[in-house]
């Protein structure tokens, strides 16, 4: 039976809260060390992020509460699961952020929630600890996580005070969120939340720029990569999502009935399943691929063995091999090796008048190169 503690400092909160802010993600999962979170002298969770506009921040990332009402099979903070309840008062956590942010430890801010009471009561504490950093004097970057069934005013009022905020879809479809949210309506307090956000931030919007992102707890539910693949891709189309994230579900921390804890996937499988979903949606967003070009196996999953620009390409050989000095930029993009960065010196070299004899002229020579020039002709 969960209880709330009592007599705990402001610190020994934020030391609880800030580890149960593991399961909503600031960024994506990190390709070096530099990209991980550490941890603070004082044990808080410190997330380095790559914002929108390339720009790079460290967020101070805390839940206000790790109280809940909602019974989400997935999420250890499930009501009636048995764990340490805590909470901060927006004065608090205001106050320690600015502490962090004078000491130049942090620039920004990701604040999240359990859903406290009912959904505009857990807001009214987000915002209030938005509002009090804004008040002081900060104007650095702000996230606010948008709690599922908040009202249209309580939405604004958030996009009113931060930079980006998030909405966590967790499953792709109502099919799946029956499964693993129990209690709790996916039309009204999923899609409807995000059709406003979207009506909001679109061009011409109150809030036109701001961004939004969600995520996916990924194997949480029986879903397929290629339902979650089709989800994203119209996340990004029609609704004009700025991220998807995806979260690895791991066996151990939900409801023993939930679909996911019967996979037949290993923990670490899983992880792999993450990163596949993650090198999908840069061919999405970076390499101009669309949902019906990645490659599925039969059984509506990505492969675990490999990347899917790379089994995209063995699947179709008759596009290759490409002259890489005559090639357009989304040809380029579609060579196993080739990234954005590369491409553009590509082409910055021909728009000058050079011609590429070897990838070895644009850099070191390195794995990826070696891959590249087998579908090239020079």
């Amino acid at each position: 039976m969960a209880y709330i503690q009592t007599g705990l400092s402001t610190v020994d909160k934020l030391q609880i809260l800030s580890k149960a802010s593991q399961y909503d993600l600031a960024c994506s999962c990190g390709t070096t060390k530099q990209e991980h979170r550490t941890r603070s002298q004082d044990n808080q969770w410190i997330y380095p992020v790559t914002l929108f506009n390339g720009a790079r921040t460290f967020l101070l990332k805390t839940l206000m509460a790790n109280t809940c009402v909602n019974n989400c099979l997935y999420c250890p903070l499930r009501v009636g699961n048995d764990v340490r309840r805590c909470a901060l008062s927006p004065e608090a956590i205001g106050s320690l952020f600015l502490d962090y942010y004078r000491k130049r430890m942090v620039s920004g801010l990701f604040l999240s929630s359990g859903v406290d009471r009912d959904p505009d009561t857990t807001m009214e504490r987000l915002i209030t600890s938005a509002r009090y950093v804004r008040t002081r004097g900060f104007r650095g970057y702000t996230h606010l996580k948008i709690i599922p069934g908040a009202s249209d005013g309580a939405i604004s009022e958030a996009l009113s005070l931060a930079h980006s905020v998030s909405l966590n879809m967790e499953v792709p479809g109502k099919r799946h969120f029956d499964q693993v949210c129990k209690g709790k309506d996916y039309d009204m307090q999923i899609i409807r939340p995000l059709k406003l956000l979207h009506e909001l931030t679109a061009k011409g919007g109150r809030f036109a720029g701001k961004h939004v992102t969600t995520q996916f707890v990924v194997g949480a539910s029986d879903e397929t990569d290629q339902e979650l693949v089709t989800y994203t891709h119209g996340l990004y189309q029609r609704l004009g999502l700025n991220r998807v994230y995806f979260s690895a579900y791991q066996r151990g921390v939900g409801h023993g009935s939930m679909p996911g804890e019967h996979s037949i996937n290993s923990n670490s499988d899983m992880l792999t399943r993450e990163h596949r979903l993650y090198q999908t949606d840069f061919l999405l967003r970076k390499y101009g691929f669309s949902a019906q070009e990645i490659p599925f196996g039969a059984n509506g999953h990505l492969s675990l063995e490999t990347d899917p620009k790379e089994l995209w390409a063995q699947r179709h050989p008759e596009f290759f091999p490409i002259n890489i000095n005559k090639a357009t930029k989304l040809q380029l993009l579609r060579v196993p090796g080739l990234g954005p960065r590369t491409v553009n010196t590509i082409l910055a070299v021909r728009r000058n008048g050079g011609r590429v004899s070897s990838l070895g002229l644009l850099g070191r020579r390195n794995k990826r190169f070696a891959k590249a020039e087998q579908y090239l002709s020079f």
